[in-house]
C-alpha cells in the first residue's frame, strides 16, 4: 500500500536547495508517493501520512505562524514540541546546564545590557537559520549597536567567544538517522560567506568527514541529553544533526545541534544513507 510523505519547503524554495534530492527516489523505493510543498501552501499536510521538515528556512521571520502551523499537523517529522524548543538557540543554555560541553553562551533578553568578551566574539539572534544576523567582533569592540538592532526586531541576543578553530578546521556535522549515527561532513568557516540566491542561508562549503572518537561520544551524550529534556527516546527524532567544533584548549564542543530543517549533507554521504533516511521515516510511522 503506498503511503504519501511530503518534504516541506518555503515558497523561495519550493522543492529545497537540491541536498534531499537523492531521498525523493529512497522514500519511493519504499512505498512511499512523495511531493515537496512550501509549509504555507494549501497542501493538505493533514492527509499526508509522514509530513517532513526539510527547507522551511523562512520561519525566523514568522516564527509563530510556523509554530501553530507544525502543532496543527498530526505527522510532522521532527514532532511539534521539538521545533518549539529547538528554532530558539536558548536550549543552548540548557544543554550547558545539563553539564554539557557547550560553547559558552549568554542569552541578553530584549531590554537587558550586554556584556562581551575579552576575546574575539560572535553575537547572533536566538531565533535564526543560515547565520543571519550573526557577527563577528575583535576583542575589545562594543557590539551594543548590534544587540540593540536585534532587540529592534524582537530577538534575544546570543553572545559567544568566538572559536578560532573554525578558521582552519571548521565544523563537524554528525548527522543521525532515527536516533542512529548515519554520516558525517565538515562545514568550512560561515562567517563571511554569501548569502544564498533567495536570501536564506549563508552558502557552506561541505566535505565529507569522518569524525573522531571524541566528536562522536559528544555528540551521543548531546543527544541523550536533549532527549532527555524533551522527554522523548532518540529514536522518536527523524533526524538530528549536531555540530561540533573545537575549543580553544582541543576540547569538542557543541555549536548547534539542529532538530528541525538542516541540510543532513546528503551529497556529502555514502550512497546508502538516503536509504538510511527511508527507512528511518518507516521507522517513525510504525
Amino acid at each position: 500500500m503506498s503511503r504519501t510523505a511530503v518534504l516541506v519547503s518555503c515558497a523561495e524554495l519550493p522543492s529545497g536547495d537540491g541536498d534531499d534530492d537523492a531521498v525523493v527516489p529512497a522514500l519511493s523505493a519504499l512505498g512511499f508517493s512523495v511531493s515537496w510543498a512550501p509549509w504555507d501552501s494549501d497542501y493538505d499536510f493533514a492527509a499526508a501520512d509522514a509530513v517532513i521538515l526539510r527547507a522551511t528556512w523562512d520561519y525566523p521571520a514568522r516564527r509563530a505562524e510556523f509554530l501553530s502551523w507544525c502543532e496543527s499537523v498530526p505527522s510532522l517529522f521532527n514532532p511539534a514540541g521539538v521545533v518549539r524548543w529547538n528554532t530558539d538557540k536558548s536550549y543552548l543554555v540548557e544543554l550547558l546546564d545539563a553539564g554539557l560541553a557547550v560553547v559558552p553562551t549568554a542569552l541578553v533578553e530584549p531590554g537587558s545590557p550586554a556584556s562581551f568578551p575579552s576575546s574575539d566574539f560572535v553575537v547572533k539572534p536566538s531565533v535564526g537559520a543560515g547565520s543571519r544576523g550573526a557577527a563577528r567582533f575583535a576583542s575589545g569592540a562594543d557590539a551594543s549597536a548590534h544587540v540593540a538592532a536585534l532587540h529592534a526586531e524582537g530577538h534575544t541576543a546570543l553572545v559567544q567567544p568566538y572559536q578560532s578553530s573554525v578558521d582552519s578546521a571548521g565544523e563537524l556535522a554528525l548527522v543521525y538517522l532515527g536516533g542512529l549515527y548515519s554520516h558525517a561532513f565538515a562545514k568550512g568557516a560561515m562567517l563571511g560567506s554569501t548569502m544564498d540566491a533567495a536570501g536564506l542561508y549563508l552558502e557552506e562549503k561541505l566535505t565529507p568527514a569522518s569524525p573522531p572518537a571524541d566528536v562522536v561520544a559528544l555528540a551521543e551524550d548531546v543527544l541523550d541529553a536533549a532527549s532527555a529534556l524533551l522527554g522523548i527516546l532518540r529514536a522518536e527524532l527523524l533526524y538530528a544533526r549536531v555540530d561540533v567544533v573545537r575549543g580553544a584548549d582541543g576540547r569538542p564542543l557543541l555549536l548547534e545541534l539542529e532538530l528541525t530543517e538542516p541540510s543532513l549533507g546528503f551529497r556529502q554521504a555514502d550512497e546508502a544513507a538516503p536509504m538510511r533516511f527511508a527507512s528511518a521515516v518507516r521507522q517513525q510511522l510504525a
